[in-house]
């Protein structure tokens, strides 16, 4: 196949390829670049391609290639690597409203919100966000599990409830 009926024939492939992008990317724009970058990649190994295969499949299989690997090279971009000595960077200050719950008044006041809850439902949600397992409570209190696991249920919700008007919980 001469080099004119090959990109003659992946042309002809565009639509076919532009419908097949959206099994990965529901975005227009993502699309027409998944497969502008498939056919660029088609007709620069033009070369690997053996005659008499099935061009479409060869090009299917560039595309899903072509999208995994820029999937994953946006994955590592995300990444953030601390490479100072001693992880400095990981050991820089917190500044969000629990670093400082003395000085902040938002936590104040969630505090006060915590003390409106019956002390049977608190504590065994109190041992729980601490840490504690299921069983554990349950033996401290000398309760049964399901009992445990209904009241840690209840104190959620009516926290979730006494907060509601902090927006950032929601």
């Amino acid at each position: 196949m001469t080099a004119l009926e090959f990109n003659h024939q992946v042309a002809s492939l565009q639509d076919v390829l532009r419908l097949f992008t959206f099994r990965f990317t529901k975005n227009q724009v993502e699309s027409e670049d998944l497969v502008q970058d498939t056919i660029l990649k088609a007709l620069r190994y033009r070369d690997k391609f053996k005659e008499n295969t099935n061009l479409k499949g060869w090009l299917f299989t560039i595309m899903r290639n072509t999208y995994i690997n820029g999937y994953r090279k946006r994955k590592k971009a995300n990444t953030w690597l601390d490479d100072t000595p001693d992880l400095l960077k990981l050991n820089i200050e917190e500044t969000y409203t629990f670093n400082k719950p003395g000085k902040n008044l938002e936590y104040q006041e969630i505090i006060e919100k915590s003390k409106e809850i019956s002390s049977t439902l608190w504590e065994p949600f109190q041992m729980y966000t601490d840490g504690y397992k299921y069983q554990e409570i349950a033996d401290h209190f000398n309760l049964p599990l399901g009992t445990v696991k209904n009241r840690i249920f209840h104190a959620r919700k009516e926290m979730q409830e006494k907060l509601k008007d902090y927006a950032y919980l929601n």
